[in-house]
C-alpha cells in the first residue's frame, strides 16, 4: 500500500503464517499488519529524513495509563534520556479522528512529552504540547530531531 511518506526499504518475508517485516528497532521480524505497514515507513521516515538517531527510538514502549499496561507506537527520547515525542501510528483505512489525539493524549499523561504525532501513513497531524499551560498548538511540519532535542 503507498502511503504518504518517503518510499523506504523494508525487509518483507512470507511465512506459513503469513508475511512478516523486519523491525530494525527491535531487532526481530513482526507480523505485518496494516499498523506495523504504517509503523515501519514512520521509523524509516524519522531516522532517514527527521534526523532522529534509531538508538532514542522505542517501538511499543510499555507505560502505564490509569493503572493500564499500554503500549505507545512510537517514542522518540532525547540524548539525555527524557521523552520528547509520542507517535501513534493506525493503519491506513483509520480515519484519524479526536479518539485518536485523546488516545495519545492519555498515553502523555504519564510520558509527558513536548511533541506528539497521529499518523496513518496518508494524513498526519503534529503538535506542540505546552504541558504546563495544558494546552497545545497544531505544527505545520514535522518536529525534526535537531528541533525539539534540547525542548
Amino acid at each position: 500500500m503507498q502511503l504518504n511518506l518517503p518510499e523506504c526499504n523494508l525487509s518483507i518475508r512470507e511465512t506459513l503464517v503469513g508475511k512478516e517485516v523486519f523491525d530494525p528497532f527491535r531487532n526481530k521480524f513482526v507480523t505485518l499488519t496494516p499498523e506495523e505497514w504504517v509503523r515501519q515507513n514512520f521509523l524509516s521516515f524519522m531516522v532517514t529524513q527527521l534526523g532522529f538517531p534509531k538508538g532514542l527510538v522505542a517501538v511499543e514502549q510499555q507505560l502505564k495509563v490509569n493503572g493500564l499496561v499500554r503500549r505507545c507506537d512510537i517514542l522518540a527520547f532525547s540524548r539525555t534520556a527524557k521523552p520528547i515525542l509520542l507517535v501513534e501510528c493506525k493503519a491506513s483505512s483509520v480515519q484519524l479522528s479526536n479518539e485518536v489525539f485523546a488516545q495519545a493524549a492519555r498515553y502523555n499523561l504519564t510520558l509527558q512529552v513536548p511533541f506528539m504525532i497521529i499518523t496513518n501513513g496518508l494524513t498526519h497531524y503534529a503538535a506542540q504540547l505546552f504541558l504546563g499551560e495544558k494546552r497545545f498548538s497544531m505544527l505545520n511540519t514535522f518536529p525534526s530531531f535537531e528541533m525539539i532535542a534540547g525542548v
